[in-house]
């Protein structure tokens, strides 16, 4: 095998696309900003045991291992930054009062997502901390919507679902671990026949509640079909009532529901989220409520927050134009190299053609040059 080829699912970013790249996630953190969010910096590398304590089998499957050569304890590349801003949150700040991080960097996973999926996703997320109202959730998914916008991303459709309307329905069942994984995953493909397998030993009015939710997906009209259909408990109600308030808050993006879908991180402990755009193939934000996310570090308090892959967010944005650019010539004259300087202190790019290299073309739209007229460089038109 040549030494350049890299693994599967794993790519370099080239010109055209890494500028593209930097500039969604520029915007995306500025939006973050605006919202009163603050910037971490978790590490790529963490104890295995404060990666993955409390965040279910999947995360697991996706983490790389590792063994520290220093210490001997394993190691884990993260392949979700949630627990980590968790623990930052829990140990680090332990702030009385809400706190709202944000953060971006790559994440990496043993299998890709997705068949064109990359394993090496640039994660970009935002979070609030200590508020457990819905103000919290409105917050998240308004500001989700706003960074799509900002990267010039049209057509938003919110996917909106409640992970304890499934649970709420579960925990009136025996079921061991093993098989509520396979019900989330028969509940998640919509596939009835597994289901009717899976919950033939569980009281027949929760079975079917089970076999409803299949079909529980579509428009507004979703949430009064489920409170005539799903057993009025008080976990489903409140569920049912906190969708129908969101989805009356959302603007600018239609809005469906899906009260089976549980695709996603099993930290999830409420109202969740997917963000779809026309011609992206899946969902380019997944985001909800997961309140029990900084148990595990000690400090259980509400969180709500979203994350994204800005590899697969460029895809479905808008490319952006060429830079404008001003064309210069190489030369050692002090007054050439003194304009070049004061141009670029202005903010402009300038882009130095050296000798023999005059017929070129880059990333660059150079659609001015600069010239010596009368002994004075000036910029002129192209």
């Amino acid at each position: 095998m040549s030494a350049w080829v890299l693994p599967d699912h794993i790519a370099d970013v080239l010109p055209s696309e890494a500028r593209h790249i930097e500039e969604i996630r520029r915007n995306l953190l500025d939006m973050a900003r605006r919202y009163g969010y603050e910037l971490v910096m978790p590490p790529l590398l963490e104890h295995l045991e404060s990666l993955l304590t409390g965040t279910g089998e999947a995360l697991d499957l996706q983490t790389f291992k590792l063994v520290d050569q220093i210490s001997g304890r394993m190691m884990g590349l993260r392949a979700d930054s949630t627990p980590q801003v968790a623990r930052i949150d829990a140990h680090l700040l332990n702030r009385a009062g809400v706190t709202r991080l944000c953060y971006c960097g790559p994440v990496l996973h043993t299998r890709a997502a997705a068949p064109h999926a990359t394993r090496e996703p640039l994660q970009l997320g935002a979070e609030i901390y200590g508020h457990g109202g819905l103000e919290a959730d409105l917050e998240i998914l308004e500001l989700a919507l706003d960074s799509l916008r900002a990267a010039k991303v049209a057509m938003l459709a919110v996917d909106l679902a409640d992970v304890r309307i499934v649970n709420a329905l579960l925990a009136q069942t025996t079921l061991s671990p093993e098989q509520t994984a396979e019900v989330h995953a028969a509940l998640a493909s919509k596939d009835a026949s597994a289901l009717a397998e899976l919950t033939a030993q569980a009281p027949a009015a929760i079975a079917a509640a089970l076999q409803q939710l299949t079909q529980l997906y579509g428009d507004a009209s979703i949430l009064e079909k489920a409170r005539r259909v799903l057993p009025a408990l008080p976990q489903i109600n409140e569920a049912l009532d906190q969708l129908q308030w969101l989805a009356g808050h959302i603007e600018g993006a239609s809005v469906s529901f899906d009260l089976a879908d549980l695709r996603g991180y099993a930290y999830y402990s409420g109202a969740r989220f997917a963000v779809y755009a026309a011609g992206a193939p899946d969902a380019l934000v997944r985001g909800g409520r997961y309140d029990a996310v900084g148990s595990v570090f000690g400090r259980k308090r509400p969180a709500v927050g979203f994350s994204l892959d800005i590899k697969a967010l460029v895809a479905a944005a808008l490319a952006p134009a060429l830079r404008p650019a001003i064309r210069a010539p190489w030369g050692e004259d002090r007054t050439l190299r003194d304009a070049i300087v004061r141009l670029r202190a202005l903010g402009e790019t300038v882009v130095c053609v050296l000798p023999g290299h005059e017929s070129e073309v880059d990333e660059f739209l150079c659609d001015r040059e600069l010239v010596q007229r009368d002994a004075v460089w000036c910029v002129i038109a192209l």
